[in-house]
Order: C-alpha cells, then structure tokens, then sequence
C-alpha cells in the first residue's frame, strides 16, 4: 500500500468525525447530558488526529497522483490548500474539544459555554470539510467538477437519460 492508496483510505475519516461529533454534540446540549457532550469532544479530538493522518500522506499522494496521466496538477493544488485551512480548523478544534473535555472533567465553569463554542468551530470545520472532499473527489471524478457539465449519457454502459432523450430517425 502505498501513500496514495493510504491516503485514499484515511482522508474521509476527518470528513466523517465533525458530522458525527456535531450530532452527538447537539444531543447533548439538548438532552444537559455532560456524558454525551464529554463524547463529543472525544470524536472531536479524533477527528483532529484522523486530519493529521491524511495529512501526513498527502505529500506523498500528490507525488504519486501527478505520475498518473490526465490529472490535473492545479486541482490537486486547490485541494492541497482547501485541505490546509481543513486541517487547521480541524486541530484547533480538537484543542479546544479537549480543553473543554478537561474542563467538564473539572466541572469548570468554562464547561458551561463549552459545548457553543466547539459547535460553532465544528459548523465552520464542516464547511471547510465539504471543500476539501469536493477539491479532493474533483481530481480523478470529472463528473463532480464545477463549471463541467457531464453527459451521463455518453458515459459508458447508461444509454439514454431519459425516454424522451430517444431519437426515432
């Protein structure tokens, strides 16, 4: 397994923990159970790991993609710095998450505006998440590439779109 393939592998694992640390999140804000929010954060600190692992093999997944014919090297660019600021947010809220792990351990006061405040950084982490997944899936799937419209009908194997779409000549 090389680095592309290991990191075709890991990089929706830091996609795939904010949605699931955000539901967890809102369920224990909503339902005032310390437990589940204490969850939360750890899916949270998961995810912030998860970034650095796709990360750590991107480097050697470009190296590797730009060997294969037909990608485009400023797609794999975009995605590098959409990934970057994904990461970052991603990092900055697996500190906070476990400072606010931490702080509910504690029973801190700080844990009381906790749970809003790592909500808000997650919202804005899963912003950036679907850039990064979009520029990434952009690389080798022209079908999801903004500005291109794809013909699903001259896709191999599909036949027409639709039954109006047949020419009787």
């Amino acid at each position: 397994m090389d680095e592309l393939h290991l990191h075709l592998v890991v990089n929706h694992l830091p996609i795939i923990f904010p949605i699931v640390g955000i539901i967890i999140l809102l369920i224990g804000i909503f339902t005032k159970s310390e437990v589940t929010k204490r969850n939360s954060y750890f899916i949270f600190i998961l995810g912030a790991i998860t970034s650095m692992v796709a990360m750590g093999t991107g480097e050697g997944a470009e190296d590797s993609a730009t060997k294969i014919a037909g990608l485009s090297e400023n797609l794999i660019k975009k995605h590098e710095e959409v990934s970057e600021i994904f990461a970052a947010l991603t990092y900055v809220l697996g500190i906070i998450s476990l400072v606010a792990l931490i702080a509910s351990f504690r029973n801190s006061v700080i844990s009381k505006y906790a749970p809003f405040l790592v909500g808000i950084l997650a919202v804005v982490a899963l912003f950036f998440a679907q850039k990064a997944g979009t520029t990434g899936g952009e690389i080798r799937h022209t079908e999801i590439r903004t500005g291109q419209e794809f013909d699903y009908r001259n896709y191999e194997g599909n036949g027409p779109a639709s039954k109006s779409d047949k020419h009787d000549d």
